[in-house]
């Protein structure tokens, strides 16, 4: 197999192989044709990673060639058709085809599409759609060749072995299978199917803990077995016991030890395994201390409100008098309502709209929530991170700010916190701030151990009218987070 450089653009590999003197009666034949569909709609992912094309090796003449031609220069009949189309023909005929018309758009819309000849130039496939009727195979077929075209080569490979080794048993001489070599238009050359055995490590004492049991080296050995793995047990020097698997090709699903104990645990039956009870479970340090906060504020005559997480671009940063710095909020994409564009980056838009829709309730208000922001973070593996704060508003005929600072000083001294001078690393202090969603002069920082853990203050009027509230507000939030 010959593959040209042009193939790069589309489906850049191919891996082959042959089986000759295959067998076929109608309900092999069957299960052949099934087997490519489950592998289709699973590994190939709909045939997007791969594309699996399987031949009449009698009716072709090696060697092949894979290439990428413009549609209009491909002419062949296709599978189950009586007369030659142009792969641009074929694309309009197919979309009205129930089963076909589902994987057109993989390639339609690309400048160049896949095809692989043979010898006499007799088209063998156009991957991903259909294979041409020269090359069909019948139950009369003796010689089989199988190609597989991909964007994954490491799909293609395992796609390759498994139809391979599961009907090489067909063969005239059984598990035979005829290599194929692909070479590439830089020189590189490859044989497949590639059916090396992989070789895995597992020590025993990851077994035993894994799955919570006591076997021996032997009995894992044997259990491991009898799931088709080869294994063997060895002692190194300073006796710990490692279980030595051999991975045939057929297992391509064994990718790494918990795969190996899973075997383990399936062979010896999940029934057979002691069942345990769990050791009685602690509060999280951070929750106990989110409760306790809880009671705390609710015994101040707060009550406690839950809001969505997220919210929308404007309620977030506009309306709260912020701007918007592009490294901070989690945007959600293609979100289904305005309402919920980002997940939140502070509490004060869900309490603010609380207040809002219950303006005309009897003053004071007195809410408070204790729930999750999330923020960008490029130190997490998920891009963000999530962080538990705090929040409390009073709203009323005064802003009742000394009752918020009175709210932030019962807090503290909940927490074990004294109030110490600015500079004191041993408690808290608190230091004038310049947040725009305050009024200028009355707010302030609170600082724990010289770390700003939150801020508090006078809602600005600009704020408070964004969000249809006539009467003066002043707001606390603080992370809890940074208590530890």
């Amino acid at each position: 197999m010959h593959v040209k450089p042009e193939t790069s653009k589309i489906r850049p590999y191919v891996v082959c192989a042959v089986l000759r003197g295959v067998t076929f009666d109608e309900t092999r034949y069957n299960s052949f044709i099934d087997l490519q569909d489950k592998l289709h709609q699973n590994i190939c992912r709909r045939r997007t990673l791969v594309a699996i094309g399987t031949h009449d090796m009698d009716t072709l003449q090696a060697p092949f060639t894979y290439e990428a031609l413009p549609p209009s220069s491909i002419n062949f009949v296709p599978l189950k058709q009586t007369r030659s189309f142009r792969a641009d023909e074929l694309m309009e005929f197919y979309k009205s085809d129930l089963k076909l018309k589902k994987f057109l758009h993989i390639i339609e819309d690309s400048p160049v599409y896949p095809v692989i000849y043979d010898h006499n130039r007799t088209v063998l496939s156009l991957p991903p759609i259909i294979n041409g009727a020269h090359s069909a195979i019948t139950l009369k077929t003796r010689n089989v060749f199988i190609e597989c075209t991909a964007t994954d080569l490491t799909k293609a490979k395992i796609v390759l072995n498994t139809v391979v080794t599961a009907f090489s048993a067909y063969c005239e001489k059984k598990f035979e299978i005829e290599p194929v070599e692909v070479t590439y238009s830089d020189g590189k050359k490859f044989i497949y199917p590639d059916l090396s055995i992989y070789n895995m490590e597992v020590p025993l004492s990851y077994i035993n803990s894994a799955i919570g049991v006591s076997l021996e080296a032997e009995e894992v050995t044997t259990l491991l077995n009898q799931m088709q793995l080869y294994a063997e047990h060895s002692v190194s020097n300073n006796n710990q016991c490692t279980i030595n698997v051999s991975v045939p090709p057929t297992r391509s699903d064994v990718l790494h030890p918990c795969d190996v104990m899973e075997d383990v645990a399936i062979a010896y039956g999940y029934n057979n395994i002691p069942k345990r009870k769990l050791a009685s479970l602690q509060p999280l340090p951070l929750n106990e201390l989110s409760d306790l906060i809880r009671r705390e504020i609710a015994m101040n005559g707060f009550t406690e409100v839950l809001t969505f997480i997220l919210c929308s671009w404007r309620e977030n940063f506009i309306m709260l008098n912020r701007e918007d710095d592009k490294s901070t909020a989690v945007v959600i994409g293609n979100p289904r309502s305005a309402d919920f564009e980002l997940v939140r980056t502070s509490l004060m838009p869900g309490i603010l709209k609380t207040v809002g829709h219950n303006k005309d309730h009897p003053k004071p208000i007195k809410i408070f929530e204790v729930g999750d922001v999330a923020v960008l973070d490029k130190t997490k593996d998920v891009g963000a991170s999530n962080c538990r704060r705090l929040a409390a508003l009073y709203c009323g005929a005064t802003s009742g700010f000394e009752l918020i600072h009175g709210l932030v000083d019962r807090i503290m001294e909940v927490i074990g916190a004294p109030f110490v001078p600015l500079g004191d690393n041993t408690g808290y202090s608190i230091k004038p701030s310049e947040e725009p969603e305050y009024l200028r002069g009355r707010q302030a920082s609170i600082i724990y151990k010289g770390n700003c853990i939150g801020t508090f203050g006078i809602v600005h009027p600009e704020v408070l009218n964004n969000f249809d509230i006539p009467d003066p507000c002043s707001f606390v939030e603080l992370t809890i987070e940074r208590f530890f």
